[in-house]
């Protein structure tokens, strides 16, 4: 069985932009697979270095200001920071940096990245549009089929 970490990201304090964390905190209160982990990683940065080096599959989700309709869902496989979205989020630069370490220190984990497409980052709002919380069902029906694909 392979070892997984769910990874949610974005700023908590900027409505949508924040739907990795909301969905991270979901999954913290729901029975997992074995072998599965979940981590609210916050606006991401080097501080979640670590959890990149100790699971061999990373599961990020995270918004992104792609111009696609707000809740769109897209499953990526980036190798290297140049294959995430343009217009991530407000952790855009903190995140493909890490990537960047990762890669040249070796450490670099397979990663698979849910990209949600949101409208417009909401600032000093701690909950999501109705439009993104309501494809929170849907994201955990892909994140979970691809675990039962991987384990």
């Amino acid at each position: 069985m392979k070892k997984i970490l769910i990874l949610g990201i974005g700023n908590y304090l900027m409505g949508d932009e924040g739907v990795g964390v909301h969905f991270a905190q979901m999954l913290e209160k729901e029975p997992l697979p074995p072998g599965v982990d979940v981590i609210d990683g916050g606006t991401g940065g080097f501080h979640l270095t670590n959890y990149f080096e100790a699971y061999p599959i990373v599961f990020l989700v995270d918004a992104t200001l792609d111009g696609k309709m707000p809740g769109t869902i897209r499953l990526l496989e980036p190798h290297f920071s140049k294959d995430y979205p343009k217009a991530m989020s407000t952790h855009d630069i903190g995140m493909k940096d890490l990537i960047e370490a990762l890669i040249l220190m070796g450490s670099m984990p397979k990663i698979y990245l849910f990209a949600v497409s949101i409208e417009t980052l909401q600032q000093q709002q701690v909950t999501l549009s109705p439009q993104i919380a309501a494809v929170l069902p849907v994201l955990k029906k892909q994140v979970f089929e691809l675990i039962g694909k991987l384990q």
